[in-house]
């Protein structure tokens, strides 16, 4: 009897030691399960940055280069200069038609403001219609003068090609002598301040990414981490079942795989802390963590109590954290860039640019009336209009005749 129950206890631990077996083995894949499917990191992460593409407004070629590849510049810094002569004659031109026409309008300002002043007798309505346009059209003659002149001297100034960012010049290329041509860019500035991380989580980890959830990036070579939140997320990949083909219609992969890989949704994290001995480059590799994985600790360690703890009782989340169907950006300062549009201010008037040349040309119709008539020119009263002086006024025909006879009545 000893000896079945002493086989009986070793068979019933042989047993237990197999379930206890069972049951670590199966937490153990549970855990590494959680670990590399759901948890919310990964490895494919990338430093992203914004590129200016600096063209230039005006063609020419280049006189002067400022920076070197690699440079440091800031916003508005000269980055090339191209050849300003032919750009200053169009200015010393196009200053010489404004002074032109501005005493082209004077004139014929004066000339409409005279025919107004005058009576019907002196001249024909017309005669005041046909001045009052040719001024008009003096006045469009100047301010189109005008137009070309601030065109011609904003022309001037794009021929100092300007930094449009804060940032470092990268792959340059240029060289003086060479042509710049209207759009086309040649000179690449990184934006240094618009670093940012994208992280590329597999949809089975999405259901742990929240936007404002804090996160950290370990770049390959350094040992401290960069620290950010998530931004946003993207809303929309590649389907390459959504292609189009023959007539418009989608043209669709009959091969469909028993094993389905997961798809990658890429993730924007704001950058907030970098360490200082780090140098950030777009395009390095990181490792991105997100929630609780993102704080200090071994990982493993936190996959596994979050592992306990979710067959625990459910916790309330934070309320500072967005819900997974909120993907909008995070409440905050985000600077928007923006660069300065030229504004060509109003030139200055006719009688600014030619004074004295029509005095009076300010004054209202009515008070050239009042002005002596030796300040109006002979050919505005012609005989034929107006009698003069010395000339008898005409009398009326047969006023001096007698009916019967046809003689005057003097005679």
């Amino acid at each position: 009897m000893a000896v079945k129950r002493t086989t009986r206890g070793r068979r019933a631990l042989r047993i237990l030691a197999t379930l206890v077996v069972l049951v670590l083995a199966a937490t153990a894949a549970l855990i590494v399960w959680q670990y590399y499917v759901t948890a919310p990191w990964t490895r494919d992460g990338r430093v992203r940055v914004q590129v200016a593409n600096v063209a230039p407004q005006v063609s020419g070629q280049i006189t002067e280069l400022r920076v070197v590849d690699n440079q440091r510049v800031r916003k508005g810094d000269v980055l090339y200069v191209i050849d300003p002569f032919d750009f200053k004659v169009a200015l010393d031109s196009a200053k010489a038609d404004v002074e032109n026409r501005a005493a082209d309008l004077q004139v014929k300002r004066a000339q409409a403001a005279r025919r107004e002043a005058l009576t019907t007798v002196s001249t024909s309505i017309e005669e005041k219609q046909q001045y009052a346009g040719i001024a008009k059209q003096a006045e469009a003659a100047f301010a189109s003068a005008q137009a070309q002149a601030a065109q011609a001297e904003i022309n001037l100034k794009r021929t100092e090609v300007r930094s449009p960012v804060n940032g470092y010049v990268t792959n340059l290329l240029l060289r003086v002598g060479d042509f710049a041509t209207t759009g086309s860019p040649n000179v690449s500035v990184i934006d240094a301040d618009s670093y940012w991380i994208d992280g590329y989580f597999e949809e089975t980890k999405m259901d742990h990414i929240r936007v404002g959830a804090p996160a950290i990036a370990a770049l390959m070579g350094y040992a401290e981490p960069i620290r950010g939140r998530i931004d946003s997320i993207t809303r929309g990949i590649s389907t390459p079942n959504a292609a189009a083909s023959t007539q418009g219609l989608p043209s669709v992969d009959p091969v469909y795989t028993w094993v389905r890989l997961a798809q990658r949704v890429p993730v924007r994290i704001r950058i907030e802390q970098v360490p200082a001995h780090v140098a950030l480059v777009a395009g390095m590799t990181a490792t991105v963590s997100v929630g609780a994985y993102a704080g200090p600790g071994d990982r493993l360690r936190d996959v596994f109590l979050a592992f306990v703890d979710r067959l625990g009782p459910k916790r309330p989340q934070g309320g500072g954290v967005a819900p997974a169907g909120v993907t909008t950006t995070v409440e905050g300062s985000h600077d928007v860039s923006t660069l300065p549009a030229p504004d060509p201010k109003a030139g200055p008037g006719a009688e600014e640019i030619a004074p004295g040349i029509a005095p009076g040309i300010d004054e209202a119709p009515e008070a050239a009336k009042d002005l002596p008539a030796k300040d109006l020119p002979a050919k505005d009263a012609s005989p034929k209009d107006a009698p003069s002086k010395d000339t008898p006024a005409r009398e009326p025909r047969g006023s001096h005749r007698n009916q019967g006879n046809g003689r005057s009545a003097r005679d």
